[in-house]
C-alpha cells in the first residue's frame, strides 16, 4: 500500500467532545498542544477562553463545546488544544482527548442530514470509521461515526480578530 495520498484521500485528526467523535482536515492543523490555562479577554464571547502565546504570535484558545452550544469540556489530564488555520489566522481549540489520525476517501464522507438550524451548519460531512482501541485511550460510545468540521463555517473569524 502506497503512503502517497491520492486526490480522492485526506488524513484527518479525530477527537472527542463529550461521547461524540470528530474530525478536522489535517492540512487545517498546524500542532497539538498540552492544555495550559489562556489569558482571559475581556469583552469576548464565553467561548472564548483567552489567549496563549504560541512561538511569538498571540493565538486565541476556542472551548469548541461551548462554541457548538454544548456544555463546556472538564478539564482533565488527555484535555489538549488542537492549534489550526482558518481563514489565514491561527485559532486553538480546546478538546477532550485527540483520538488518531486516519486517512479517509472523499467518495466514503455521506452528507451532513439537512436540519432546520439557526446558524450555517458546521458539519462538513460524517464518516464511518473502525473504532480502534488504543491503551489508555477513553472508549467514547458511537466512535464509529464521527462528524467533520467545517472549520469556516464557525464563523470565528471577527472573535479571533478580536481576541488577538
Amino acid at each position: 500500500m502506497s503512503t502517497l495520498n491520492t486526490p480522492d484521500e485526506r488524513k484527518i485528526v479525530t477527537f472527542s467532545l463529550g461521547q461524540q467523535m470528530f474530525g478536522i482536515d489535517m492540512k487545517a492543523l498546524i500542532e497539538i498542544r498540552e492544555w495550559e490555562e489562556p489569558t482571559p479577554l475581556p469583552s469576548v464571547p464565553a467561548y472564548i477562553k483567552g489567549v496563549t502565546n504560541l512561538r511569538g504570535t498571540v493565538v486565541p484558545v476556542v472551548g469548541l463545546s461551548e462554541r457548538l452550544g454544548w456544555t463546556p469540556s472538564v478539564l482533565h489530564s488527555r484535555s489538549c488544544i488542537l492549534v489550526v488555520t482558518i481563514a489565514g489566522k491561527q485559532a486553538g481549540f480546546l478538546v477532550d482527548e485527540v483520538a488518531d489520525i486516519i486517512l479517509i476517501k472523499a467518495s466514503e464522507i455521506q452528507p451532513a442530514p439537512e436540519v432546520e438550524i439557526g446558524e450555517q451548519n458546521v458539519i462538513a460531512g460524517l464518516i464511518q470509521v473502525a473504532p480502534r482501541a488504543q491503551e489508555g485511550a477513553t472508549i467514547v460510545e458511537g466512535a464509529d461515526m464521527v462528524l467533520l468540521l467545517d472549520l469556516d463555517a464557525l464563523n470565528l473569524t471577527r472573535h479571533l480578530d478580536l481576541a488577538a
